[in-house]
């Protein structure tokens, strides 16, 4: 296996993206139930049959999974668990999406769950040769998706900005409103950097941060506010999650860079 593909795949980000599905999974095992509102198994036309039992079957499948790739060599089967819930979540968005076409809120959804699956594509192409043509193909389509995403999470901010401006603490200046706006645009931006490969290494990197920064203003204090919320928890954990997901684009993306610099460089000393 060459280096640069375990360097890969010892950054942080991967190990964060992990510890976000053994969160879920730990938040579904203390509930017993989905999170509604980014599992919406109650959204299905039909009651699900012995839902409890399946929750805390789903549960500890994400919990397994977030352990496996925090290891190298138990990584790939992890990925994949992963990449199926996260399908299967955004596929239960689909009775939203079709039945509320209009309402921006349900394709943000059923986006948030794909660029989960987007992360875990990132991931796994990181195990592989980075000069395997598979690799490259998984990583590229991995990015692109997640930076369609980010796009649908700044229009969405547009789409909803009494809402959005509602979970931004009051105290942090110049305004709830503005903040709304302001992350929209960032949204958008990161989503168009990764999407062109114009400073998509710093949009990128800003995406992440400002994930960061709305965990440690917005949900994390959540926690204390309500300790007992099943929602909060469950949220703090999608949060982690993307924050992960975030990370794994831009580490991704970076690699990617620094290939074609090497690339460039030995090139130039062919010639």
């Amino acid at each position: 296996m060459p280096m640069l593909s375990r360097t890969a795949f010892s950054n942080l980000g991967s190990r964060v993206y992990g510890l976000g599905a053994v969160a879920l999974g730990l938040v579904g095992l203390a509930w017993g139930d989905f999170a509604s509102v980014w599992q919406p198994i109650q959204a299905l036309p039909f009651t699900v049959p012995h839902r409890t039992a399946l929750a805390y079957v789903t549960a500890a499948c994400l919990l397994s999974a977030g352990v496996a790739i925090q290891w190298r060599r138990s990584a790939p089967p992890g990925l994949l668990v992963l990449a199926v819930f996260y399908f299967i979540f955004a596929l239960l968005w689909l009775p939203r999406v079709i039945g509320y076409p209009q309402i921006f809120g349900t394709w943000g959804g059923f986006l948030e769950e794909i660029a989960l699956v987007a992360a875990a594509l990132v991931v796994y192409a990181s195990l592989l040769p980075h000069d395997s043509t598979k690799a490259n193909r998984m990583a590229q389509i991995g990015r692109l998706t997640f930076g369609v995403c980010a796009l649908a999470f700044g229009l969405n901010h547009f789409f909803a900005i009494p809402q959005t401006a509602a979970m931004v603490p009051g105290w942090i200046p110049p305004g709830q409103q503005f903040w709304a706006v302001a992350t929209g645009v960032a949204h958008l931006l990161a989503g168009v950097a990764i999407l062109t490969g114009v400073l998509d290494v710093l949009g990128s990197r800003l995406l992440t941060l400002m994930l960061v920064t709305f965990g440690a203003l917005v949900w994390a204090p959540a926690l204390f506010a309500q300790p007992r919320e099943h929602m909060v928890w469950a949220g703090n954990a999608v949060n982690l999650a993307l924050i992960g997901a975030a990370w794994v684009v831009a580490d991704s993306i970076a690699a990617r860079r620094r290939q074609t610099r090497s690339r460039e460089s030995h090139g130039a000393l062919l010639a």
